[in-house]
């Protein structure tokens, strides 16, 4: 599996690259700023974008959605959950918000659903808390946790839609039953396992 970090946009969203290097098929999770960069990095990795995958619909994890969309026509996938977020961003925002031409969601995803990237599987994991939106997504070891889970923290619940217990009872439910060595990939800051979170998260 091809899997690539982006540091993206003025909060340093963490955009990830999924790709199949048998199909050269790939996706985008989480296009929040600098659209440039990140069809720049489909083209180094060779990669045809079919899905852009939104863990949530907060302004700096889609602020590039719109530039990636009209590059790829890639399919826009995210939970039912958030879908004000998307088509109204400004209302739900902290941060100053730019025009969003909303190219439509294709698909709504929901818990347990599977996104078959050539020959890679990713499971959603609908982690509410954050957003009411929120998800997770799995791939073998790999778990991208948006901004669900953090290494030794975890997401904001003080913004609209937000809620502290939700979001823990998420974690604790859906998240932390995976194997201590399954690796978290957060939509900010560095990566972090699991087991470590079991252990040094002082939220949990």
């Amino acid at each position: 599996m091809i899997f690539y970090r982006l540091e993206v946009g003025s909060l340093a969203t963490n955009c990830y690259i999924i790709g199949c290097p048998e199909t050269g098929i790939g996706a985008v999770v989480d296009p929040g700023d600098e659209g440039e960069i990140i069809l720049n990095k489909l083209d180094s990795l060779q990669l045809k974008c079919k899905y852009i995958i939104l863990t949530h619909g907060h302004i700096d994890h889609i602020g590039a959605l719109d530039e990636v969309h009209a590059a790829t026509g890639a399919k826009v996938l995210m939970h039912a959950g958030d879908m004000q977020r998307l088509t109204n961003p400004s209302r739900y925002s902290f941060l100053p918000v730019r025009s969003l031409k909303f190219p439509g969601v294709d698909r709504l995803l929901e818990d347990g659903d599977k996104i078959q990237v050539g020959n890679i599987t990713l499971e959603v994991l609908h982690t509410p808390g954050h957003t009411p939106g929120g998800i997770c997504l799995k791939a073998g070891d790999i778990l991208i946790t948006g901004d669900t889970l953090f290494a030794c923290s975890v997401g904001r619940s003080d913004l609209p839609g937000g809620n502290h217990q939700v979001l823990i009872n998420s974690i604790k439910t859906k998240l932390l039953g995976f194997a201590d060595e399954t690796e978290i990939y957060p939509g900010h800051g560095p990566a972090s396992t699991i087991g470590a979170e079991k252990r040094y998260n002082p939220f949990l």
